[in-house]
């Protein structure tokens, strides 16, 4: 009769999930670590050179400037406006559903 010698103990499914997750949470833990030790290594080495954002490549780019939005094409007569180009403001929609024309609110 046979039997087995140093057979490997088999593990059940959810043995190994449980493993599964604690390694997960072993390399997250390692992760972070290593996350701050290069943090730091890259803040000496821009403090040693004086290094700016700029050099980096990291500075703000400057705002792309809009164009005139244009004479307004729709005005309400309380001050709201709209050139008539993009999504329908609120107020151009709320005098809409009260029964208004967008020829109602054409700027004369």
């Amino acid at each position: 009769m046979a039997t087995k010698k140093n057979a490997a103990p088999t593990a059940t499914y959810a043995e190994i999930q449980a493993q599964i997750e604690k390694l997960k949470a072993e390399a997250e833990s390692l992760r972070k670590k290593e996350i701050a030790d290069v943090v730091a290594d890259i803040k000496a080495q821009i403090a040693a050179y004086g290094l700016s954002a700029a050099d980096l490549g990291l500075a703000p780019r400057a705002a792309r400037s809009r164009k005139a939005a244009g004479k307004p094409v729709y005005a309400d007569g309380q001050g709201n406006t709209w050139v008539g180009r993009g999504k329908r403001p609120e107020w151009i929609r709320a005098a809409l559903a009260a029964g208004k024309t967008l020829d109602d609110l054409r700027v004369q």
